[in-house]
């Protein structure tokens, strides 16, 4: 497989671009907004220059991956010819499914489909299209150039030919494939965002506040950043939707959000990317300033 199609040009789609392109393979990066294409493009040549800045990389291998990467609007005219497509779109079902129906049109037989979901269903993906034996989670981690691990998850019809293709792809990429199966929240998730819930429970209660709570789990349990950091970082918005998988899939109230994460997501308080969520992030990208609404009386 040499030749990859990557939907979606957002935060994932762009270094899923990156990492594919900087290994030599040829990228066509895809997404209906122009600027959106831009602005992933400027993303992906800021996180190489910072890399040639450091000596990881040469001027000359930062042009190369560039020149690797051709952008498109049309999904039809970018999947064309793909030995492996990877959707990196929001993680919405509707417009997942919306996508797959497309590449099961415009795709040939043997194309394998893969998607970037953090808590969708490969299965439900796979049953939209005629060949789900090629149908496959690749959960990339964030920021993709940067993290080691991928999630492969095998949905129910995923075939053992596609699984092992796609592990050995990762490791091309200098990657560490995890193999999963196909359950709400796989496993990153399914651990990782009952923690976050239930530190903004613990917040939300009046145990302690952002600051503390963070600063716990980071001396405590040795973790790099805070709960609440990392819900920010993540996305507030995300860390809901993944959350209403898991508790519509299982029906366990032990996944049901916390009321204060779903009336921020409501406000528009999403974290990092909306400038506010339980920091403020206004002057700076750093988690250093607690939001207003959170600081103590």
């Amino acid at each position: 497989m040499k030749n990859i199609a990557v939907i979606g040009a957002g935060t994932m789609g762009n270094g899923i671009a990156h990492t594919f392109a900087q290994k030599g393979f040829t990228v066509k990066l895809i997404d209906i907004s122009e600027k959106s294409l831009d602005k992933g493009m400027a993303t992906i040549a800021g996180n190489l220059d910072r890399m040639v800045a450091k000596g990881t990389i040469t001027e000359a291998d930062k042009l190369t991956t560039i020149g690797n990467i051709i952008t498109y609007t049309d999904i039809k005219d970018g999947v064309a010819g793909a030995d492996l497509v990877v959707e990196a779109a929001t993680e919405n079902v509707t417009l997942k499914l919306d996508i797959f129906k497309k590449l099961n049109e415009y795709c040939e037989a043997d194309t394998i489909l893969a998607t970037n979901t953090s808590s969708i269903s490969i299965t439900q993906i796979g049953a939209v299209v005629s060949h789900p034996e090629r149908v496959i989670g690749m959960h990339f981690m964030n920021p993709v150039p940067i993290m080691k691990l991928v999630e492969i998850i095998r949905g129910y019809n995923t075939s053992d030919e596609v699984t092992k293709s796609i592990m050995q792809m990762s490791e091309k990429l200098g990657k560490t494939p995890v193999e999963v199966n196909d359950y709400p929240g796989f496993v990153a998730n399914r651990i990782l965002m009952p923690m976050i819930n239930e530190s903004i429970e613990t917040l939300y209660n009046g145990v302690a506040g952002v600051y503390e709570i963070d600063t716990v789990m980071k001396l405590g349990m040795a973790h790099p950043m805070g709960p609440l950091q990392l819900a920010d970082f993540i996305g507030l918005d995300v860390c809901l939707a993944i959350l209403e998988v898991m508790y519509n899939g299982f029906k366990n109230p032990k996944y049901a959000p916390c009321p204060l994460l779903v009336n921020m997501v409501r406000a528009g308080k999403l974290g990092v990317k909306s400038g506010e969520g339980f920091y403020d992030y206004s002057t700076s990208k750093k988690a250093e300033n607690v939001a207003k609404q959170f600081h103590k009386n």
